[in-house]
């Protein structure tokens, strides 16, 4: 498995990817009630994606201090936050829930979100440097 050199730009965007997942994933998972009915989306939803998002924290967090990183491990971060997004998005036109036009409003920016951080890891990968054996 081909082994890198983080640049700074990888290891900030992970590290920002994770404050944020972790502060919604707190936020979902703690206040799925409020959230729900605000955002029309089912209390179920929210508390399942806040849940998934806490392991997801905790790898982001371990990644970006590494001084060396798999950039396979790399690509599968960057492959699970465009998949997020798609599946984000399909969940508002899939007709599986009718959410309030709050709700829209926060499926759509955090999947732009996501999708932000993903072209950023995708960038900083570029820039790093491969290790050496």
């Amino acid at each position: 498995m081909t082994t890198i050199h983080p640049s700074p730009l990888l290891r900030q965007t992970l590290l920002a990817d994770a404050t944020t997942s972790g502060a919604f994933g707190l936020l979902m998972l703690l206040a799925a009630g409020p959230l729900g009915h605000l955002l029309g989306l089912p209390e179920v939803l929210l508390r399942g994606a806040g849940a998934v998002l806490l392991p997801y924290v905790a790898l982001l967090a371990w990644l970006s201090l590494r001084d060396e990183m798999h950039k396979g491990l790399v690509w599968a971060v960057i492959l699970g936050n465009i998949l997020w997004a798609a599946d984000s998005l399909l969940l508002l036109v899939s007709g599986w829930v009718s959410p309030t036009g709050a709700g829209y409003a926060f499926v759509i920016m955090q999947a732009l979100v996501v999708l932000m951080y993903a072209e950023f890891q995708i960038m900083g990968l570029r820039r790093s440097n491969l290790a050496t054996a």
